[in-house]
């Protein structure tokens, strides 16, 4: 009877074949094993996936899939990733600087009378003719029990916590020393007119303006939450954002503003947005 093709099709991969290993010189079998082509398409396909498998795995949990097109570095995307973070992080910073300049520059202006910053500020309130300094009986006992103490002494304690070697603005008579009594936050300094005012300390401009009050002032910050101030000048040498030296003129004396009543500096040191008293930072002599 004929076969069918079916039938000749399945009697052609069960049909066994006999693999023999023979001596060469001898002719001895070594071994021997009988294998058709249904079995070599079975185990074919079993190698091929154990072989991907193996093939995926190790490039999946190893270095490997770097080399390929799509995959990236495990460190890499951390720097990125931390990248990102830090570039976030700097566009808050220099938003809050922007806010920060932008408010100091209406208070010397004159634009408002009162404005507060948060404590990291140069300048927590600049306007502090409405601030009562006047301590009460025992706070006053209080102070002056603490500043006897050498270990919390105030000045000594913040010149611990800052490295800044700050020198005189001007040389000149000194005509007003720091009152915070008398709400004088400054040392004022008289001199001849166009005399040249020096940066106490390296810095950066902030600030560079005019206010009736004041005349024309400018601020420097110098890091570490030191500001200074100088007001009354005849006229500014540096624009905002200019970084300056120690010792660099940054304007010329003058008698500029309401409140001048002759040809001096009023100089003011700000330290985490508090005034504080120039001389015990800088010898003025």
């Amino acid at each position: 009877m004929k076969k069918t093709k079916r039938e000749r099709i399945k009697e052609k991969l069960t049909f066994k074949y006999r693999f023999v290993v023979l001596n060469e010189d001898t002719f001895e079998e070594r071994f021997s094993f009988k294998l058709n082509r249904l079995n070599a398409f079975v185990f074919g396909a079993i190698f091929s996936i154990v072989l991907i498998s193996l093939t995926i795995l190790l490039i999946t949990v190893t270095p490997l899939k770097e080399y390929i097109q799509g995959y990236s570095s495990t460190e890499l995307q951390k720097e990125t990733t931390n990248l990102s973070y830090k570039v976030d992080s700097l566009n808050q910073a220099l938003s809050v600087n922007d806010l920060y300049i932008e408010n100091i520059q209406q208070v010397l202006k004159g634009e408002i009378k009162r404005v507060t910053f948060n404590k990291d500020s140069v300048l927590k309130q600049f306007q502090i003719e409405e601030i009562d300094f006047a301590p009460s009986q025992v706070d006053s006992a209080f102070r002056n029990e603490v500043e006897q103490m050498d270990r919390f002494s105030v000045f000594q304690q913040a010149k611990k916590n800052t490295d800044i070697v700050f020198s005189s603005p001007i040389k000149g008579q000194i005509t007003q020393l720091y009152d915070d009594q008398e709400k004088h936050f400054a040392v004022d300094i008289a001199v001849d007119e166009d005399t040249p005012v020096k940066a106490v300390a390296d810095g950066t401009v902030i600030f560079k303006g005019f206010t009736a009050d004041t005349g024309y002032v400018i601020l420097i910050d110098h890091g570490q939450g030191f500001t200074s101030i100088y007001k009354h000048n005849a006229s500014i040498y540096k624009e905002q954002g200019e970084l300056v030296k120690t010792g660099e003129v940054i304007a010329s004396a003058g008698s500029t503003g309401d409140f001048s009543t002759g040809a001096h500096l009023h100089f003011e040191l700000w330290n985490d947005g508090y005034p504080v008293n120039p001389t015990n930072y800088i010898n003025f002599d």
